[in-house]
């Protein structure tokens, strides 16, 4: 696994890392998501199945984990496997998030899973429970989904206090949602304070249905930022699980690739990603073992040119791609 310095910070991380969404919370809008958790939502089963993924993770190479505030109970079962696994802050760099509250009270069918708020006392109260669960493992602390609607880039109170997190060492980052979210990659790159720029690190949505935001993450990685991709395989709509019959003719050419490049479905879309040379580091999002061991094999997958080239048709507008991602069901 190769191993590279996040950005313009000193963190150390792995090209593929793991993102907890869908581990430590019962509902998350994958495809197959609750067969995953094999329907078993008992908190010490879901601990158990998210440090089975985070051992196989750990012995295949990866050395970066995300999470956030409002994936359930994912940072407390994220302290606790790297307080058994005994792995020492120098040794992994972790992720998290503030600015959504989890809501759900652990039920997959909960009228409203999170809630959104950017405010100054959300950041003051959750970097607070992010710290205590994490405590010195805390690397990087990002904006969860900042968009130019939320307001948070121009509200100064906060911008404020995290250049001061910066300043005392924590490395400050954004990530991105929706249609516009090169807009407002562009405008989180131009906030400073003091003189100096306040984040060090975008995560955004990149993947081969949609692609609009590269120019600007190209020009963030220029400028000095890391580059965390998520949702690589676009909720699982590009893997097997994918059914949906308007999809069939993107599916066929995905699996014609695959054929050819004699890996899966899963494997080519993490490939993709892997092979944009402005990319740091990629997510996968797997919730069973089996799933992460198939994401790994992206790491051998044979990528060309003429790969990328014959998967450009199957991209889809942002309108389109991000309206689509809205219906999917939490299950």
């Amino acid at each position: 696994m190769e191993l590279r310095t996040l950005g313009r910070t000193n963190l150390t991380v792995s090209r593929l890392g793991v993102g907890l969404a869908a581990l430590g919370r019962p509902g998350y809008a994958n495809l197959g998501h609750g067969a995953d958790l094999a329907y078993d939502y008992e908190v010490k089963a879901m601990a158990a199945r998210t440090h089975a993924v985070l051992d196989a993770a750990w012995n295949a190479g990866v050395r970066y984990f995300d999470t956030a505030r409002s994936y359930g109970r994912a940072e407390e079962f994220l302290a606790a496997w790297l307080g058994t696994s005994r792995i020492a802050p120098d040794a992994v760099t972790i992720g998290s998030k503030w600015g959504y509250t989890y809501t759900a009270d652990w039920r997959v069918d909960a009228a409203q899973h999170e809630v959104k708020d950017h405010s100054l006392g959300v950041l003051r109260r959750q970097i607070g429970e992010s710290r205590a669960l994490l405590g010195a493992q805390l690397d990087l602390y990002q904006i969860h989904s900042a968009t130019l609607d939320s307001g948070v880039l121009d509200n100064h109170a906060v911008l404020d206090e995290l250049a001061q997190l910066r300043a005392d060492g924590v490395a400050i980052g954004l990530t991105l949602s929706g249609p516009r979210q090169a807009d407002t990659l562009l405008r989180a790159m131009a906030v400073q304070i003091g003189g100096a720029a306040v984040f060090d690190c975008v995560q955004a949505t990149w993947n081969l249905l949609e692609r609009s935001a590269e120019p600007a993450l190209r020009s963030a990685h220029d400028a000095g930022l890391g580059v965390i991709i998520k949702e690589p395989l676009a909720n699982g709509r590009l893997t097997d699980r994918n059914i949906d019959p308007s999809f069939a003719p993107q599916r066929r050419a995905l699996e014609r690739v695959a054929a050819r490049l004699h890996t899966t479905l899963d494997a080519l879309a993490l490939a993709a990603v892997l092979a944009q040379p402005w990319v740091d580091v990629v997510l996968s999002g797997a919730a069973t073992v089996p799933h992460l061991q198939s994401n790994v094999t992206a790491l051998t997958v044979a990528w060309d040119e003429a790969t990328a080239d014959g998967l450009t048709a199957i991209g889809e507008t942002p309108d389109h791609y991000w309206a689509t991602r809205s219906r999917l069901p939490w299950n």
